[in-house]
């Protein structure tokens, strides 16, 4: 059985400057994924697929201090999204129907990140279920 809790959260000022950041080291790594299979296609004739993509995170992290502190489980759902962006293209366009390339996002187009397993991953439900706790950035 699958579970997913949808929070409005009020966070504090400086929270709210660590969750921006986050999203929007998500948006560039989202956008440099993207640029990265276009390249390969039109350079190489290639395709670039999840796991060749995901199996790189770990040296974006070692060589990028800034994403050090994103948990690595909320970088692999970025590349999840740009992949399941390839699927619904592909499947559109073998259904014959408009298929709409995957696009960059901008700042006001990528605004949401998540934690696939939120009781392990730095999202709990502080007792009493008035707060919910974030680890984005220590």
């Amino acid at each position: 059985m699958r579970k997913a809790f949808k929070y409005r959260l009020y966070p504090t000022q400086p929270q709210q400057k660590d969750l921006e950041r986050t999203l929007s080291l998500c948006r560039h790594l989202y956008n440099a994924a993207l640029q990265e299979r276009r390249d390969a296609y039109k350079k190489a004739g290639r395709t670039v697929g999840f796991y060749e993509q995901k199996r790189y995170l770990p040296e974006i992290r070692a060589e990028l201090p800034e994403y050090k502190h994103i948990h690595s489980q909320v970088l692999q759902n970025v590349i999840e999204r740009v992949d399941l962006a390839f699927k619904g293209f592909f499947r559109r366009v073998k259904a014959g129907q408009k298929a709409g390339y995957p696009r960059f996002k901008g700042k006001g187009r990528y605004d949401s990140f998540t934690f696939p397993q939120a009781g392990t991953t730095g999202v709990k439900l502080q007792e009493g279920g008035k707060r919910v706790l974030l680890k984005v950035f220590p």
